[in-house]
């Protein structure tokens, strides 16, 4: 969606698979490697915005909903976020109350990127019936679709 409206497209991972160096031994390492390799993609591209999509997991399985996290490095970073949710809020949860959250350096690619970042978790694969939805390829597409419209109402008032 996003090549096809003409925007440049880069993609650190598309799978679970690590970018860490060659050679590099131990699992330590190699996280850390993979951090600094993605977060060197990140950093790479001026005028660009960054978006870390994940599926959130927690312990109890009550919880459901998307939720964004950003950092208070960039000053963009907390618009990226509440435009992100509300667009989540309209298009896919419309009882979705979560609230955007602010991180530290635990997320290190939020807290370290350049570029306005975002960390979009989009809902809880620890819940039964969320963890169905985003199990089946419909309800990624309107995921999908949602990330694409909220870049561009992010761009649309940047």
């Amino acid at each position: 969606m996003l090549e096809i409206c003409g925007y440049e497209v880069k993609v650190t991972r598309d799978t679970d698979k690590s970018i860490h160096d060659s050679g590099i031994e131990g699992i330590a390492n190699q996280k850390k490697s993979d951090m600094d390799n993605r977060l060197e993609i990140f950093n790479k591209y001026e005028d660009s915005i960054c978006i870390s999509i994940h599926q959130n997991q927690f312990t109890d399985p009550k919880y459901s909903g998307a939720q964004m996290f950003y950092s208070d490095t960039n000053k963009l970073n907390e618009n990226l976020a509440q435009t992100m949710q509300s667009e989540f809020v309209k298009h896919l949860q419309p009882d979705n109350q979560r609230e955007i959250k602010l991180c530290g350096k635990e997320l290190f690619l939020c807290y370290f990127s350049k570029n306005p970042t975002v960390m979009v978790e989009c809902g809880f694969l620890s819940n039964v019936e969320e963890g169905k939805l985003l199990s089946t390829d419909e309800y990624q597409s309107k995921v999908a679709f949602t990330i694409f419209s909220g870049i561009n109402q992010f761009l649309s008032g940047k």
